[in-house]
This record gives C-alpha cells, sequence and structure tokens, in this order.
C-alpha cells in the first residue's frame, strides 16, 4: 500500500510514521499497517488513506498523541499511531 502515492496531489514525498511528526506538522495517510480489529477501528475513526491529518500535540510523557482530521481531535497511543504511515505535507 506504500506504493500507492495520490497523483496530482504535492507533498514532499518523505514517509514516515504518524507517531515521527512533531506538533504543527500535517500529512496525508499513506497506508495503515497491521492486520486485524486494530486497523478496523482506526478505519472507523476516520483514519483512511488519503485524509490529511495534523499533530496537535503530545502529552508530557510523549503518550498519547493529539491529531486532527476530518475536522475532529483524536487521541491515539503512540504505538498505535506508528502503524499509520503519512506523506509530509
Amino acid at each position: 500500500m506504500l506504493s500507492k502515492l495520490f497523483s496530482g496531489k504535492t507533498g514532499s514525498g518523505q514517509v514516515a510514521s504518524l507517531a515521527d511528526l512533531k506538533p504543527g506538522q500535517s500529512a496525508r495517510i499513506v497506508a495503515l499497517e497491521g492486520k486485524g480489529p486494530m486497523v478496523q477501528r482506526l478505519y472507523e475513526m476516520g483514519l483512511l488513506e488519503g485524509s490529511k491529518v495534523t499533530l496537535v500535540r503530545r502529552a508530557p510523557l510523549g503518550d498519547p498523541l493529539e491529531i486532527r482530521i476530518l475536522g475532529y481531535g483524536l487521541s491515539l497511543r503512540k504505538a498505535e499511531a506508528a502503524w499509520i504511515k503519512v506523506e509530509l505535507l
């Protein structure tokens, strides 16, 4: 799925995990790694390929992360965020 970069979209082409973003950075989701109910849950929360996501902030000890996606705030564990591959904008 990582090879599925979106034509017509301009980005840095640099792929990282959502957990690697710094507060204020935005990216576009290119893939969700893993299998099973956890990935299904992430899809149900709106974490879909092609969606723009912004890291709002991290908790003081780095876990969890707050992101903004589809107009709402969402908190994820750092381990969950590591499964989400993004292209930096």
